[in-house]
């Protein structure tokens, strides 16, 4: 079944922005809804974003609207989370992950990354 590995974590001042990217193979990635967790140290995975199939619809965390955009190339294999204005707390280790349904709770995706390190200075 597919498999995802994230890319673009690193180090940025508040204020600043990253690009996030999930890489799938071994599936077909067009069939998958994908989505954007995080998780902070000693918090619960929780829910960043996700987009349907053909990108046509997109769900965002509140703390993400305005400021977070996800978006697929379906011909790539790719997902990616773009990160502006980024704040402190948003620190965490961000994954993407694959699923069947357009949901926002971590048991409804299948598929997971292992993870890629976000750190927002302050």
């Amino acid at each position: 079944q597919v498999q995802l590995a994230e890319s673009g974590g690193g180090l940025v001042q508040a204020g600043g922005s990253l690009r996030l990217s999930c890489a799938a193979s071994g599936g077909s990635f067009g069939d998958y809804i994908m989505g954007w967790f995080r998780q902070a140290p000693g918090k619960e995975r929780e829910f960043v974003a996700s987009i349907s199939w053909n990108g046509g619809r997109t769900s965002y965390a509140d703390s993400a609207k305005g400021r977070f955009t996800i978006s697929r190339d379906n011909a790539k294999n790719t997902v990616f989370l773009q990160m502006n204005s980024l704040k402190p707390e948003d620190t965490a280790v961000y994954y993407c992950a694959a699923g069947v349904v357009l949901r926002t709770s971590v048991r409804h995706y299948d598929h997971w990354g292992r993870g890629t390190q976000v750190t927002v200075s302050s």
